[in-house]
């Protein structure tokens, strides 16, 4: 094994030792985790397995190998955004909600 990828494979395990810990102390929800503990399980497998990128590359018709990384990694930055974007607006409309309800109670304390 050449160095580079024992110190790849050293460092995404600590980086998913830190994920679990995030979650355990309450600091990241699980559902946001997930995306998190994909891709360390992805930059493990490529770590243990150097030509895996060219073969997928290969395999769905790119030319250069860093072309799929970079077409992956946008791509997958769009969708989280994406996702975030729906939470953001949930969270909007909620608190847009909440603050309605307080004001119609802090009227109705107010009245008596």
């Amino acid at each position: 094994m050449v160095r580079i990828q024992i110190i790849a494979i050293a460092a995404s395990l600590l980086f998913l030792f830190y994920i679990a810990r995030l979650i355990v102390k309450g600091k990241l929800r699980e559902e946001y985790s997930f995306v998190w503990i994909a891709s360390t399980f992805i930059l493990i497998l490529f770590s243990f397995w150097r030509n895996g990128l060219e073969v997928i590359a290969h395999l769905l018709g790119v030319f250069e190998a860093p072309n799929l990384v970079f077409t992956g990694a946008i791509f997958s930055i769009l969708i989280y955004l994406l996702h975030l974007s729906v939470v953001v607006s949930k969270l909007h409309s909620q608190n847009k909600q909440l603050a309605q309800e307080i004001a119609m109670l802090k009227e109705k304390v107010e009245k008596k």
